[in-house]
Order: structure tokens, then sequence, then C-alpha cells
């Protein structure tokens, strides 16, 4: 198995990654209020989304995570497509990213190539709660089993390998139980590779009540698994969650929390500031508390990474 985190880091110190896409999305016109959320774009307006990975890169990420966290075969179903046609669209979402990353590189000199590594696509495998469409990432405490959630997973993680992309994201985790079933099916799917990143409800536990130390832990022994670490998590839990698995994996870990702003879900909007600099401030204490992959989750944008990128890799610029 080659690991492309490893590989990555082996050569520069820092992967940058790249925020978010479903509000990047909003941002530029798309109403998301629909149970596929960002999928909804693969269908409708695909270049869209090839605009944002392209603009994520130029502001620096070394890795595009694809919009593929709420495309199920389930949630596709729903909306009337069949097997095919919803494994299309998966395959499409890691086909724009490539695209994007490929179109991206071809446009840089030699000079700006070797300040920065050529960038990841990075298959991004939401959790089940996502199809469920119920908040239920958040909370943890599924219905399914662990062999339950490998069923679910298993159809999903085989379009997305065959798909092209470097590795998977295996995302907003809220429960171990769920982190050990993609790690079990990565571990079973010869040359698959893939993080996994927990969603988490402050300093010390995911969004379950698990200590994020005890699964990170857990998930040591699988080699399929590049990197660990949490995501969609507010950003003043990170440094108490870093320092919470220091010494616990000699894998790399990464962050990539949401912006800082708090989701009013009465009214259905954001409130409180968003601010580059402070979030590229907050990322360099990331860095010293141990992660080696920073990027930004709900409300980020190009902005923020742009921020990252110049503080964090000043060469880039």
């Amino acid at each position: 198995m080659t690991n492309p985190i490893e590989t990555l880091l082996a050569q520069f110190p820092l992967a940058i990654l790249d925020g978010a896409l479903a509000t990047e999305l909003e941002s530029r016109g798309c109403d998301l209020k629909d149970p596929l959320w960002s999928a909804k774009v693969l269908i409708e307006q695909p270049e869209l989304i090839y605009a944002v990975h392209h603009d994520y890169f130029a502001a620096g990420a070394d890795v595009a995570i694809t919009a593929s966290y709420q495309a199920t075969f389930e949630a596709f179903a729903r909306r009337g497509l069949d097997a095919g046609q919803a494994a299309v669209l998966m395959q499409r979402a890691v086909q724009l990213a490539v695209a994007a990353r490929d179109d991206f590189w071809q446009g840089l000199s030699a000079e700006q190539r070797a300040l920065r590594p050529r960038p990841l696509v990075a298959a991004s495998v939401g959790p089940y709660g996502a199809m469920l469409a119920d908040g239920s990432e958040y909370r943890g405490h599924y219905e399914l089993d662990e062999a339950g959630l490998m069923a679910f997973h298993r159809p999903r993680l085989e379009v997305l390998l065959a798909a092209g992309a470097d590795l998977l994201a295996c995302e907003t985790l809220p429960c171990l139980s769920e982190a050990r079933a993609l790690a079990r099916l990565m571990e079973a799917h010869p040359g698959a590779c893939g993080w996994i990143s927990f969603s988490c409800r402050d300093g010390e536990h995911n969004s379950q009540g698990e200590r994020l130390r005890d699964c990170v832990t857990a998930l040591a022994p699988f080699d399929s698994v590049v990197a660990l670490g949490l995501n969609c998590t507010a950003p003043e839990h990170v440094p108490g969650l870093l320092q919470s698995v220091r010494g616990a994996t000699a894998k790399p870990l990464l962050v990539y929390p949401n912006s800082g702003e708090q989701y009013d879900a009465g009214h259905k909007c954001w409130h409180g500031p968003a601010d580059s600099e402070q979030f590229a401030l907050a990322a360099g204490r990331w860095q010293r508390e141990g992660a080696a992959l920073i990027g930004g989750c709900c409300r980020t944008s190009p902005a923020d990474i742009a921020a990252v990128a110049a503080l964090l890799r000043p060469a880039a610029g």
C-alpha cells in the first residue's frame, strides 16, 4: 500500500487541507436546503464544485476533499436515482476534484511546483448519520452495530476507491464503532487507505462521548489508516483534543475544525465573527500542538486557507 500522506509529509512538514465545500457553494448562490446537501450540486451545477476545488488549490491547499460526503446510494434513491446513476455521481465527485487538481498543477511554473507538494484528492466518506440527515453525526448512538455499519459503507467505498482518488477522508464520525467499521473495510481492500476524523463535543470527547485518546489508540494498529484527528468541531476545543491524544499514536494528526461562527438551528443561520487572520493564528497553535494536516470545515473559505498557507508556509505565498 502506498501511503500518500506519509510521502507528502516526508517532503514538507505540513499538509494544508482545503476548507468548507457546502457553505462555500452557498456563498456562491447554491441553495443547499436539501437532504443531499452539497451532493445536490453534483447533479445541478458540477462546474461550481470544480471552481471551488480550483480556488482552494490556488489558495494553497495540498488536499481537496470531494463532494461525496452526503453521496450515498440510499440518499440518491430517495431522489429517484438508481444504483448506477448514484455511482456515476459519486465518481463525478472524485473526477471534478482530480480535474481541478490537474488543471491547477499544469498551470504552475517549475519554480512554483518546487515550493509545494502536488496536491492530493481525498474522497469524502461521510458518516451514517449524514445519510439519515437528522443530525445524528453529532450524537452517535446509532441503531446499527459495527457489522451493520460496514454493510452500509461497503458499496460506496468500493465506488470511491475505483474512481481515482488518492485516499479516503472518513470524516465527521461521531463514534469509534463507525471508525472501526471503516478501518476494517479499508484494511480488507487491497491498496486502500484513508484518514479517520471524528466530530467532537468538547476538548476530550467525540460526539458520542468517547475519549478521543481511546479512539486513536484503538485505530493505531490499522495500517490503512494514514492519519487520525477531528473535524467539524468548534476550534476552541482543538488544543485540548490534540493534547489529549499526545503520545497515543505515531500516525500524523489532522484537524479541520469549523470557522468559529455559531450555528443557530432555530433560525438556520450563523452568528459571530469570521476572521481569516485569527483562524490562521489558531492554526499555528494547532501545528505547535502536533497537528501535521490542517484545514477548515464548516464556514471556512479559500481566504482562510490562504491565510493559513501564508502564515505557515510563507515561501509558497
